[in-house]
């Protein structure tokens, strides 16, 4: 399948965590999607929601479930009031589309189960969709094993639907740490293997790895190069300054800001061949300078040529970078006391958008999303 043939079109959620059943959450994507909204409107748990699909496609809801604690944090107000929550997300193509649908329902003891799964896909050649009832084990999704050519393609889509946090950039953070030397072929979650994937980029594309370097020095002023040499098959994110003299640094000698960026451009500035098909990021933009940002969204519309970006967000500077057209609001509804979300548009606020700019009329509340 070529990169971008397929892109994610549409979710619809009901009954997830700040989602009323009664009253679902539609959300529709395009090449760069911004999600914005104030704190409590519900991104983070949109987020949680492609984090929990992750987990299904490698065959461990049942874990996540576990490590989260219990399964009512899951459900609109728990079981009691939602004991169901139920889920679709369509892809499309010039020529075709495909559907998957699941719903997850409370069981005993703290777990959920898989109550349906259901795939619909239609090609032009084809007068009617075809629809198709998987016959799943409850704890599992029945896409994990299936060898089926419509349901394995389904499978890698919504596998590669990858979530990247880079909140944690204490000394001890995952992305400071050493890491294998053969865990590099991909980028984890946390870029808890963040040296090992830059050597791994070193070695086999060395223009991306250029490129990341220079963005990386055009921000962190001091950064000369990175300095990275397997030990005992363990390698260290170690790098050198722009000093005359030959000193070799290491990662926790990155401020939390740089160290964040760096993470970011490696995401970002990776070759085609290694990234995934969607890209969520949470909040990218803690503890980056003004200047840092405008970088970032320049990366984020080089990453879009290649894979669809979801970035949810409250920085101003992060929507300033972007058009109408790829801002979605995300609020919490007082009225049905649940999150739902608006798609902007140029043309509904291009009288405004000739004096003011989006973060402009996001301060006055004119696009909402601010807190109420």
């Amino acid at each position: 399948m070529k990169r971008k043939s397929k892109r994610l079109k549409s979710i619809k959620i009901q009954g997830f965590k700040s989602i009323p059943f009664q009253h679902p959450l539609e959300l529709m994507f395009g090449d760069i999607n911004i999600l914005l909204g104030a704190n409590g409107a519900g991104k983070s748990n949109i987020i949680s929601f492609f984090k929990m699909l992750g987990f299904m496609m490698s065959g461990s809801l049942q874990r996540f479930i576990a490590e989260s604690g219990t399964n009512q944090k899951f459900l609109y107000y728990g079981s009691k009031k939602t004991p169901t929550m139920c889920a679709s997300l369509r892809f499309e193509a010039p020529s075709f589309y495909d559907i998957y649908s699941f719903s997850l329902t409370a069981a005993v003891p703290d777990r959920l189960i898989l109550t349906s799964e259901d795939i619909e896909w239609k090609h032009d050649r084809e007068e009617r969709p075809f629809k198709s009832q998987l016959q799943s084990d409850f704890n599992e999704s029945a896409l994990v094993k299936s060898s089926e050519r419509t349901e394995k393609v389904l499978r890698n889509l919504l596998g590669s639907c990858k979530v990247y946090q880079f909140s944690d950039s204490s000394i001890s953070s995952p992305m400071r740490q050493a890491s294998t030397v053969d865990s590099a072929h991909y980028l984890q979650s946390e870029a808890n293997n963040l040296a090992s994937f830059l050597y791994y980029l070193k070695n086999n594309y060395p223009d991306s790895f250029r490129r990341i370097s220079e963005y990386v020095r055009d921000v962190v002023p001091q950064f000369h190069e990175f300095y990275l040499e397997p030990e005992r098959g363990y390698i260290s994110l170690k790098w050198m300054d722009n000093s005359a003299n030959d000193y070799v640094l290491s990662a926790d000698q990155f401020s939390d800001g740089s160290i964040r960026f760096i993470a970011l451009a490696t995401l970002l500035l990776q070759p085609e061949e290694t990234m995934p098909f969607i890209i969520i990021v949470d909040e990218p933009e803690l503890g980056l300078h003004p200047y840092a940002i405008d970088q970032l969204n320049d990366m984020i519309k080089d990453a879009s040529k290649h894979a669809q970006i979801i970035v949810a967000t409250q920085s101003t500077a992060i929507i300033d970078g972007f058009s109408a057209n790829e801002v979605t609001v995300i609020e919490r509804d007082p009225d049905i006391q649940g999150t739902c979300a608006r798609k902007l548009t140029e043309e509904e606020y291009h009288d405004w958008l000739e004096e003011y700019t989006l973060s402009e009329l996001w301060n006055k509340n004119i696009i909402g999303g601010r807190p109420v």
